[in-house]
């Protein structure tokens, strides 16, 4: 889902929200318009701020119709269908309001004003969508939205799709290359592509293409945190969930990954965005005690983000991306890199991508105990607050670490990572790195609202009996 389409969908609740009012607004005045009065004279007293009173209610009822109309889905359908489903969700609004007039027992005075607007508000709603839809359409001439694809396929199918796509810019897809098949060959390609930014999404145009093939494509998606879409004959693995796009006469099956897509993107930026903001005011005593305990205890920074050698400190956020991380220090300074040598032989990890040396002897006094309490981690709600992670989500390994993933492994950044998350509920430290993957892969596949809830009202009681500490 590319950035430019979420923001556009969100756009869209404002904007209809200020068509309705604008609907309605022109229905008032043309029943007060002199030619209309001079046919049929005004008998009811109605004032212009009482009108507004009532009608900003009614636009919210309207948007909520809209959003059970699935108007605000993040995937374009034909302008045709939207249209339709336009008029069918603002006569299905109308309907809702006059409901509830009658049984609230509350009379509009203008049976003209309340037909009006109903007219008027399909006109203005879908007015603003065809807007929308050319201001998208023209930004795509920019490179803005386009989807970057890859056809995969030495099919009358595969030469079908590139030619659509190439003769019609306006769907929003660019071939930026085409192979016959899938092989290391071309894995090293679409990698290096990927690399560049100059790839987003792979479509598999080979209805016949061997199924070990293709799932070495879908897991290599996977891998690279590509979009993958596959052409539907005899494919018959489900994976993941599923959305079929026609294009030509041919169905096209979207893989989605994750429904932390779309809407769902949407709401937990801004669930990130609240909740950081407001545990950030009620720790913020915390961690200036904090800060001073550490500055008090050992000489040294208060926050751990430089290493060693005096480089950023990072670690590896969505998509593969490393981004620079900051805690509060817990150790000795310049101690970092004995974890990989005179220290080695005491990791308790070994086997996995991961380092945990028990008993560390580079924790300080302080240290100790921010550790076990967690606080250590709390000026990471700046780093949630700034969009490089998330309150809940896989937690931000060590690019060295990462490098140690398996190919499957890797799924786990296929989201922001986060403060806490699933295998920090279940264990902490002492979870086994396979246990641990596969928690944060079924909080990915599985995401909703409610499941943050539990994890974020969870964590503190996990803290609290200090269950895998390290």
């Amino acid at each position: 889902m590319k950035r430019s389409e979420l923001s556009f969908t969100l756009a869209l609740v404002p904007i209809d929200f200020f068509a309705l009012i604008a609907a309605a607004m022109v229905a008032f005045s043309s029943r007060f318009h002199p030619s209309f009065t001079a046919i049929r004279p005004v008998i009811f007293h109605l004032t212009f701020q009482g009108y507004l009173k009532v009608v900003a209610p009614m636009a919210l009822v309207f948007l909520i119709v809209f959003a059970v109309a699935n108007l605000y889905s993040t995937r374009r359908t034909a302008i045709t269908n939207e249209l339709t489903r336009v008029a069918l969700a603002v006569s299905a609004s109308m309907a809702v309001v006059l409901a509830i007039s009658f049984f609230s027992r509350v009379l509009f005075e203008s049976r003209f004003i309340a037909l009006a607007a109903w007219a008027f508000a399909i006109v203005f709603v879908a007015i603003s969508r065809l807007v929308v839809r050319a201001l998208q359409r023209s930004l795509l001439h920019f490179g803005i939205g386009v989807h970057r694809i890859v056809v995969i396929g030495n099919t009358t199918t595969a030469n079908t799709l590139i030619d659509e796509f190439s003769k019609k810019p306006r769907l929003g897809f660019r071939v930026v290359g085409h192979f016959k098949e899938f092989n290391k060959s071309v894995a090293g390609r679409l990698r290096g592509m990927k690399k560049d930014d100059d790839l987003d999404e792979v479509v598999l145009a080979d209805p016949e293409a061997p199924r070990a093939q293709t799932i070495e494509l879908i897991t290599f998606t996977d891998q690279e945190h590509l979009d993958f879409r596959y052409c539907a004959d005899l494919f018959t693995t489900a994976v993941g969930r599923s959305i079929v796009h026609m294009h030509a006469g041919i169905p096209i099956i979207e893989v989605q990954k994750t429904p932390l897509d779309g809407w769902g993107a949407i709401y937990k930026r801004l669930f990130d965005v609240v909740g950081s903001s407001v545990l950030i005011l009620l720790t913020s005593p915390i961690m200036a005690i904090a800060a001073i305990a550490i500055k008090t205890d050992t000489r040294g920074p208060v926050f751990f983000s430089k290493l060693d050698d005096g480089s950023l400190s990072a670690r590896m956020g969505q998509n593969g991306k490393p981004f620079h991380y900051f805690k509060f220090r817990s150790m000795i300074p310049r101690t970092h890199t004995l974890r990989y040598t005179q220290l080695a032989d005491l990791d308790t990890r070994k086997g996995t991508p991961l380092v945990k040396i028990k008993n560390d002897p580079r924790v300080t006094r302080v240290g100790r105990f921010i550790r076990k309490t967690s606080i250590d981690e709390l000026p990471e709600l700046f780093l949630v607050f700034t969009g490089r992670m998330s309150l809940v989500g896989p937690r931000p390994h060590l690019p060295e670490e990462v490098d140690k993933y398996k190919p499957e492994q890797r799924k786990v950044m296929t989201v922001k990572p986060g403060i806490t998350g699933m295998a920090q509920i279940s264990g902490r430290a002492d979870l086994d790195f396979n246990d641990e993957v596969r928690l944060d892969t079924f909080y990915i596949e599985h995401w909703n609202p409610w499941m943050d809830f539990y994890i974020l009202l969870k964590t503190p009681l996990v803290v609290i009996s200090k269950k895998g500490a390290s």
